[in-house]
């Protein structure tokens, strides 16, 4: 059973989980993702890798609370195991140098962007990088990127940090300004994908987006995580998680998103009203608020 080497809060509602699978990290390459079971009852979530540490066969994720199973991770302590992590899944994202090549990150998307960056930059591209968040409380991974990015830029919503306003005001002024960038890599949330690729394909900049549908095996056997692109079919596990953004149709996976909303509504509700519930209380209320 795989090891967990620390699973520290880094947000309101956001945990850095490190685990100990050799041979997973071995194997795996930016872009790709795992399937996480935090017990033998536990559901399979996909979680993007955040993070990896070849020398120490140590992978890094960064989740986001947002329901039971991504709350009952943030009780599994340090040295404790994971029921399985299963590894590594998906198309690694494709890198070459293209002269300049930009990521950017939204909300939670900041982490798993970051190994993509390092691999661009490993190639040779000079990295411009944009990462944004609601406010300045729910940004990470700041120092990180700063690290390797040739220029960066920080925007939040709010303007409470950085310079106010969404990451596809910061690439637009970048395009105005005549910035030839090669290719362009999203992640986020879907509405933040959907601008970003609306925007740069009036510029005929390649833009290339990670998908996060609902996943179950990430071997393509169930279908449940099928994506439309430019009227064609795909798996988002197999043929993805990468997929080009200007032929993505993103009415259609913001539909398939919700369609559990309710249930997962009511299982985290069931979860909290649990008498043996292990969350710890300040969560418990941020939760019951949801």
């Amino acid at each position: 059973m795989p090891k967990v080497i620390d699973n520290i809060q880094i947000g309101p509602v956001v945990w850095k989980m490190r685990v100990e699978v050799p041979r997973l990290v071995e194997k795996a390459k930016a872009g790709q993702f795992v399937i996480i079971r935090v017990d033998e009852h536990g559901e399979r979530v996909p979680m993007s890798i955040a993070g990896l540490d070849k020398k120490n066969g140590l992978l890094t994720v960064i989740y986001q609370v947002v329901g039971k199973t991504s709350a009952l991770m943030t009780t599994v302590p340090a040295g404790g195991q994971l029921a399985d992590c299963v590894g590594p899944l998906g198309v690694p994202s494709h890198v070459e140098n293209w002269g300049i090549a930009c990521v950017i990150g939204g909300g939670i998307g900041v982490a798993p962007i970051y190994p993509i960056a390092q691999a661009y930059k490993a190639a040779g591209n000079k990295l411009i990088t944009i990462i944004g968040a609601r406010s300045k409380n729910l940004l990470f991974y700041e120092e990180e990127h700063k690290a390797i990015a040739d220029e960066m830029y920080i925007c939040t919503d709010d303007g409470s940090y950085g310079q106010k306003g969404f990451v596809s005001d910061a690439l637009k002024k970048l395009l105005d300004d005549g910035v030839k960038i090669g290719m362009i890599m999203a992640i986020g949330p879907v509405p933040m994908m959907r601008v970003v690729a609306n925007l740069t394909k009036g510029y005929n900049v390649p833009t290339w987006v990670s998908l996060n549908p609902i996943m179950i095996d990430g071997t393509g056997m169930c279908g449940g995580c099928r994506v439309s692109l430019d009227g064609k079919t795909k798996f988002a596990c197999v043929d993805g998680p990468d997929f080009d953004g200007h032929l993505v149709d993103f009415d259609l996976l913001t539909k398939r998103l919700g369609a559990y909303r309710e249930m997962e509504k009511r299982a985290m509700k069931k979860f909290l009203e649990d008498p043996n519930c292990r969350l710890n209380e300040e969560l418990k209320k941020v939760m019951a608020g949801n």
